[in-house]
């Protein structure tokens, strides 16, 4: 169920501007859910729309591109762009914009080694970068630190119990019979592509019972759960990423007669000349 404002809303709603084939599919899918979605204007609802689109679309390049999967161990970057902690995450280079270092994984993704949840946080960082404007974005996400589930607090990530799964969700499968030895393995954090298929880094896009088999064969001897889908779901903040998306959203403040200005995005400070 939808509500824009104080209506609810049907499938007439957006008779007047066309969705895409994968906007429209999202749109059903808020629609057919028990759980009313509520936005304040129809740009909000669009914005959400549009940046779930960005991450279907960002999570099957990303499965198609040449990153590969392993272990924080044995992780590795483009040091052009990024620096390798002792902890296997990757640290933006200062003279790097934050643009410039997410596309890389995209563009010479053979240098990429990382594991499924920092995956997840890239495809959402990405589906960002391609749904605002790409200054904005820089300011929202100066010093990006890519390590597991580490994220900028501008992403808004959230994870809340309940079955509403939405295409462009990050839905978590637990493997609580996980063999000791591939610990890895515990879990597979994936982007749910709609329908019956999922994206995890490291499986790829599969069903959902490919990949509940997948993490099966990983369990210890005589194991007796089996994998399963959590009723959870991880979201960016549709709603607070929404105010930036067009750069007339930027706040500045006078700082002095020179026409220096200081000026905040999300968390972010900075200054413009």
């Amino acid at each position: 169920m939808i509500q824009v404002k104080s209506s609810i809303v049907d499938n007439q709603f957006f008779s007047h501007s066309p969705l895409s084939k994968e906007q429209t599919m999202i749109f059903q899918t808020l629609l057919k859910e028990r759980k009313k979605y509520t936005y304040k204007n129809e740009q909000q609802l669009l914005f959400e729309l549009k940046l779930r689109e960005q991450i279907l679309h960002t999570a099957i390049r990303l499965a198609k591109s040449k990153a590969r999967f392993t272990i924080f161990r044995f992780s590795r970057c483009n040091e052009q762009f990024w620096s390798r902690n002792h902890l296997g995450g990757f640290e933006l280079k200062k003279n790097v914009t934050p643009a410039d270092g997410i596309n890389d994984i995209f563009e010479n993704s053979q240098l990429y080694a990382f594991e499924c949840a920092t995956a997840i946080v890239i495809i959402f960082y990405k589906a960002v970068l391609d749904t605002i404007d790409r200054q904005t974005f820089n300011q929202l996400f100066a010093n990006l630190l890519l390590y597991d589930w580490h994220y900028d607090e501008d992403l808004g990530v959230q994870t809340k119990t309940g079955n509403d799964y939405i295409p462009g969700d990050c839905l978590y499968f637990k493997n609580p019979d996980v063999d000791p030895e591939m610990p890895q393995w515990q879990g597979e954090n994936t982007i749910y592509l709609g329908g019956d298929l999922y994206y995890g880094h490291g499986i790829g896009i599969k069903t959902k019972d490919e990949i509940i088999s997948a993490l099966n064969k990983r369990r210890k001897k005589a194991a007796k759960k089996s994998a399963y889908l959590l009723e959870q779901t991880t979201r960016v903040d549709f709603k607070y990423l929404s105010r930036f998306a067009n750069s007339e959203q930027r706040i500045a403040l006078p700082f002095d007669p020179s026409h220096l200005f200081i000026g905040k995005i999300g968390s972010s400070t900075f200054l413009n000349l």
